[in-house]
């Protein structure tokens, strides 16, 4: 299963390949841009990681958040020029 990092919303909880040290495998999108921004669910420890590097390393969705995906965040940023 492959997660796109255009469906990703904040707030979204990802499961990811390797458990983080703390032992944890669930993160937390806290920001969207050119890279993602992710917080572990175990320790709370931050972490910035390419789009293309999210999407091998992510397996699942474990929950979804209520915030805007990354697609209709750079549509309101299109809009807002």
């Amino acid at each position: 299963m492959t997660i796109e990092a255009g469906e990703l919303r904040l707030g979204d909880v990802l499961r990811l390949r390797k458990q983080h040290p703390c032992g944890s495998a669930e993160w937390e999108v806290t920001r969207l841009g050119a890279d993602v921004g992710l917080r572990c669910r175990g320790c709370a420890r931050r972490v910035m990681l390419e789009r293309p590097v999210l999407e091998r390393r992510a397996v699942a969705v474990v929950s979804r958040g209520a915030g805007p995906t990354a697609d209709e965040i750079l549509d309101f940023a299109e809009r807002g020029r």
